[in-house]
């Protein structure tokens, strides 16, 4: 994919990455073309996949989910894994979910209200889906968040 990008692509993503509310004009002058360029270029981009649009980023303790887990997931039977999927898509406290490699069948980034909260989660929600068990892994401080940088 990154064959296809060109050199204005490329410090457009940068620039946008770093901040996704920027004007078009101000990029437009930080990569000295206009406005229109910019937004040709940004539909481009958008259309390959390369942006997959933007977003507010809420802060799940301000919200009031002051635990994030994340829980391994063994399934009893891993060809039901579609339809887990399914079911885990409905359940809006799960964030993130991985089809990985190794030990687990799928990876899953869990926010809770605490830890009371995310016990029912995972004895309530989780575990009737059919799963053998599933291993629980508590994050005190996410010290690192960011998103992929163009080179």
């Amino acid at each position: 994919m990154e064959n296809n990008l060109d050199d204005l692509d490329k410090q457009i993503l940068k620039l946008i990455a770093d901040d996704a509310r920027i004007a078009f004009l101000e990029v437009a002058r930080a990569c000295g073309v206009s406005g229109a360029a910019i937004h040709q270029h940004v539909q481009k981009l958008t259309a390959m996949g390369v942006i997959e649009g933007s977003q507010f980023i809420l802060n799940p303790e301000k919200v009031g989910y002051q635990t994030c887990a994340y829980v391994g997931l063994y399934l009893k039977d891993p060809s039901s894994s579609d339809n887990v999927l399914r079911a885990l898509e409905k359940i809006p406290e799960v964030v993130e979910c991985h089809i990985t490699t190794g030990s687990y069948d799928m990876f899953l980034k869990i926010y809770a209200r605490n830890n009371n909260h995310l016990h029912s989660l995972i004895h309530d929600k989780l575990q009737p889906l059919g799963l053998s068990r599933s291993e629980t892994i508590i994050s005190f401080n996410e010290a690192i968040r960011r998103q992929i940088k163009m080179p």
